[in-house]
């Protein structure tokens, strides 16, 4: 199958890697430019538990005034990795859902043992700091990075896209159905698409891109990019 994977490079190397060694075509577009905003001086002591919903939070994350065995939620199992990877031991992982999330960290930090601080990109799906304020608990979100639109691509790299459409697109934010939309509409390939799968993460990514005829649309969750080939 031809399949194509929208991330930034650093972020979906390895499963490039994993498609193509199972044999599969593989085509990178990587739809959105993740930059660092500057988000200030933090006093990590004043908090008991960190909340990350993207490994782009993680890396971003000035680290070296963090006790790296406070308690961390993560979102998923890629934000997991990356928590681990930087030295984070107390690492507790949902399975790349916010709603799953939110409760895992009802289940795990009572609310009366402190704050807690959430990290986050300028555009979340879910305002998980309004819901966890809402039943008592005391948080602060901080942004250090934003993700902007990639709006001009080579066009070699399109024509060759418009000669073999992929079999499979994967889309893992509202940011990048966005931009992806955006860009079908500016090289004119809305009609291309009808023998695609395409795989969004959340419906709310996945209803940006309906207006596109798809020959199906299936949600996942990250790290079960591998498992959706067996569906189709």
């Amino acid at each position: 199958m031809h399949i194509l994977l929208t991330r930034p490079i650093e972020d979906c190397s390895e499963i490039i890697s994993k498609f193509q060694s199972l044999g599969h075509q593989v085509s990178h577009l990587p739809l959105l430019s993740v930059n660092k905003v500057n988000y200030g001086e933090i006093n990590f002591s004043d908090y008991k538990g960190i909340i990350f919903t993207s490994a782009n939070a993680v890396k971003f994350l000035n680290l070296k005034k963090i006790e790296k065995k406070m308690l961390c939620f993560c979102v998923g199992s890629a934000t997991e990795k990356k928590a681990r990877g930087v030295g984070f031991q107390n690492v507790i992982a949902a399975g790349g859902n916010v709603e799953n999330l939110k409760e895992l960290i009802l289940q795990n930090f009572d609310k009366k043992d402190g704050k807690l601080i959430y990290i986050s990109g300028e555009i979340v799906s879910v305002n998980l700091d309004h819901q966890l304020e809402e039943v008592g608990y005391n948080i602060k979100r901080v942004i250090n990075y934003r993700a902007s639109p990639i709006e001009k691509f080579e066009e070699r790299f399109i024509d060759e896209l418009k000669l073999k459409i992929p079999d499979i697109v994967y889309i893992y934010s509202q940011n990048s159905a966005s931009s992806f939309l955006n860009i079908i509409k500016i090289y004119q390939l809305e009609s291309l698409w009808m023998n695609t799968n395409l795989m969004c993460i959340g419906e709310k990514t996945s209803t940006i891109l309906n207006e596109i005829k798809w020959k199906k649309i299936f949600l996942f969750n990250p790290g079960e990019e591998e498992f959706l080939l067996y569906k189709i």
